[in-house]
């Protein structure tokens, strides 16, 4: 038994010298406790990684469409430059050459003046009756006061600031006095000599002389003469037969007639029989002031023409 005893004891400090000693873990006050953080690394790997690049918007660009012609209602405008600055679209200046024709083609006749030159300087100098000087001084042709000039005047910006220029009462006053500016000084005389349909001569001869600065003034004139068809009235006064062409022409260019610019209320065309008296007397008017509305020199008439009445 005690053997037995001894054998194990032995056994039992032998398996004690064969275990692990304990782990003592002391821990300190107050210690901040230890977080444990986990870096995951990125695995290597050969597959390829694809990109996504963010483009981020860009402001769509501003597209300008430039117009060689600005329109109204699909219809052309152009700038007309004089005395003022105006812009004007095909209409209105037929609408001109309508109100005013039988006054240049009267001034025609008893000036020697052609009717389309008269139609084309009234057109570029008074911006087609828009222009300042053709609405504050009824002046449709730019005409300054110059030495002898007695009527009504305005100030106007030109070619120096506040320029002197005429006034009339209405633009029948503007339209012959255009005409005696013309027949009275000697510098316009060589104009005369030419052929009255011949408007080319006349343009360059007007620049020649000084009536204006603008180099490019004949081309403006003959530009306007030959887009209108503003020679036909030189046909009709010569007594070349164009009533079927300038009919045709304004058919073309749909004359759109307005009850301001109307004919009917303004004027009377001459029939058979008829005189300046008679007219004179139909409308309640001196025979000398119908003769003066409508720059007349002389008594007769033609059958078709028209006179200013009103």
């Amino acid at each position: 038994m005690f053997k037995k005893n001894i054998i194990i004891l032995l056994l039992l400090a032998l398996v004690s010298c064969n275990t692990a000693k304990p782990v003592i873990i002391t821990k300190k006050a107050n210690a901040k406790p230890v977080l444990k953080t986990t870096i995951k690394t990125k695995p290597e790997t050969n597959i390829p990684v694809k990109k996504t690049v963010i483009i981020a918007p860009t402001k769509p660009k501003a597209t300008t469409t430039k117009k060689t012609k600005e329109t109204v209602n699909n219809t052309p405008k152009e700038v007309i430059v004089s005395t003022s600055k105006t812009i004007v679209t095909s209409d209105v200046i037929v609408l001109y050459v309508s109100k005013y024709k039988d006054i240049a083609m009267g001034n025609m006749k008893n000036y020697g003046i052609p009717a389309s030159i008269i139609l084309a300087q009234g057109v570029l100098e008074s911006g087609a009756g828009n222009g300042d000087l053709a609405l504050s001084a009824n002046n449709h042709f730019g005409i300054k006061c110059h030495v002898g000039w007695t009527g009504e005047t305005v100030n106007h910006d030109d070619d120096a600031s506040q320029e002197c220029f005429r006034k009339y009462d209405n633009p029948s006053e503007s339209f012959r006095d255009h005409a005696l500016f013309l027949t009275s000084r000697s510098r316009y005389s060589k104009l005369f000599e030419n052929q009255k349909g011949d408007y080319k001569a006349w343009a360059r001869g007007l620049r020649e002389a000084g009536y204006a600065t603008d180099p490019k003034y004949p081309d403006k004139l003959i530009s306007y003469i030959e887009r209108y068809q503003l020679h036909q009235y030189d046909d009709l006064v010569l007594g070349i037969n164009s009533n079927a062409k300038i009919k045709e022409i304004t058919d073309e260019l749909n004359v759109v007639k307005d009850d301001s610019v109307s004919w009917n209320s303004e004027s009377y065309e001459v029939q058979k029989g008829d005189t300046l008296y008679s007219i004179a007397k139909k409308f309640a008017l001196q025979v000398e002031d119908l003769k003066q509305k409508n720059n007349l020199t002389e008594n007769a008439l033609a059958i078709g023409q028209r006179l200013i009445v009103k």
